[in-house]
């Protein structure tokens, strides 16, 4: 016997059978216990490779759907996982795992927010609606996994053969992000009453929280050790750089991974195939930057690193005057005479790295203006340019109290 559960062809045809005897409605319980005395724990890609073959031999996707929360529930524990390769911090499996503890974190704290259901009284209804909705607010979160999940590391998988597992995964996603949006649709209904929410518990939240938790379990115990066999470091990285068009779920990671070979420099920037340009912390068009630009309450002007004038801000309210002749012009020539040098101790000591910042405040015209310098620098230090920041601080000064209702300062 020994011999056999050593061969991986015994091993996937006795896994297919006990799938089948689930599929033919034998307990899960009795399927479960004949997998720990035939065959100890099965090695995660074995797993993927009999449902594939199910499908390709005829078992339809929808009946794989929905066989998926069985045996994966009876498989939970008997996974093999000591071939999994290590994954290094700030690795797209990395946040995927960080984005799971923080997802059955966020469960585990939906379930006893509900737990407590019976012991809410009237008073307190409305407080733990508002809490539980907190909470499946959240969890909807799990889109953006999901989405990561289908749009970049299943198209990789495909490519390498692997199609049938992404497939009923996807459907599982469809599924959980439609059981999270009922719930939180539930919660949103007008004159909810503390019976309505203990009628749906077993119907909705409580099997809502399972299929949430159990896909984590599918992805720990198989996808995510066997994306990390199939696909390569290039793959790898070319998922990481376009993880930002999609967000991170209930998680920021700590480090920006980077494999050998590549200099962090590449990785600050760059313009997706859309033309949107990407940063390490989102993206816009260039059509939107120049909105946000023109929209922030103060002017900016921006000198670079070889004291020339290449931008400014073209809001409707300017405190200084700028037209575009001064593009390319340098910046002392764009100040009197009188504050040259003022300018020029400002750049000597930006660049020298003496200072970083330099403030003044005026009174101007019955107003109240500050005027700020920073020093731009990358993430070594050196020396990129000059930010000119000026604002109007008049109203700011004035405002007193508090301002908690909505009104709009124009009147629409």
């Amino acid at each position: 016997m020994s011999e056999l559960l050593n061969n991986s062809h015994y091993r996937k045809v006795r896994l297919k059978e006990l799938i089948l005897k689930l599929h033919e409605g034998e307990s899960a319980q009795w399927v479960r216990q004949q997998l720990i005395d035939t065959l100890q724990n099965i090695p995660y890609g074995e797993v993927v490779e009999v449902e594939q073959e199910l499908i390709a031999e005829g078992l339809p996707e929808t009946e794989v759907l929905k066989l998926c929360d069985i045996h994966g529930s009876v498989l939970e524990g008997n996974v093999d996982l000591s071939a999994a390769k290590a994954i290094p911090e700030g690795h797209p499996v990395d946040v995927f795992k960080h984005e799971n503890i923080e997802l059955k974190r966020v469960a585990d704290k939906s379930r006893e927010l509900l737990k407590s259901l019976p012991n809410v009284v009237d008073s307190d209804f409305t407080r733990y609606v508002f809490s539980l909705q907190g909470c499946f607010n959240e969890l909807m979160d799990v889109d953006k996994h999901y989405q990561r999940k289908e749009y970049l590391v299943f198209p990789y998988l495909e490519r390498n053969g692997i199609t049938g597992p992404p497939k009923v995964m996807w459907g599982k996603h469809d599924e959980i992000r439609g059981q999270i949006k009922g719930c939180i649709e539930l919660l949103q209904t007008a004159g909810l009453t503390k019976g309505d929410l203990v009628d749906a518990l077993d119907l909705l939240f409580y099997p809502t929280l399972q299929s949430l938790v159990d896909m984590v379990q599918k992805e720990e115990e198989i996808l995510l050790p066997m994306s990390m066999d199939v696909l390569t470091t290039d793959d790898w990285w070319s998922i990481h750089k376009q993880t930002l068009e999609f967000g991170f779920c209930l998680y920021d990671p700590k480090v920006d991974w980077t494999p050998e070979g590549v200099q962090h420099s590449d990785v600050e920037s760059s313009v997706a195939t859309d033309g949107s340009i990407q940063l390490p912390s989102g993206s816009f068009t260039a059509k939107e930057i120049m909105a946000i630009l023109n929209s922030v309450p103060f002017d900016m002007t921006f000198v670079d690193k070889h004291d020339k004038v290449k931008y400014f801000t073209q809001g409707k309210e300017r405190i200084f005057v700028r037209n575009r002749s001064i593009i390319n012009r340098d910046v002392r020539l764009c100040h009197p005479p009188g504050s040259t040098h003022i300018v020029e101790k400002i750049l000597d000591d930006f660049k020298s790295g003496k200072a970083s910042h330099a403030p003044f405040w005026i009174q101007m015209k019955g107003k109240f203006i500050k005027i700020e310098y920073f020093a731009l620098r990358d993430e070594k230090g050196d020396y990129l340019g000059t930010l000119e920041v000026s604002q109007d601080l008049t109203e700011n000064r004035a405002l007193d109290g508090e301002k908690r209702i909505l009104s709009y300062s124009d009147g629409k």
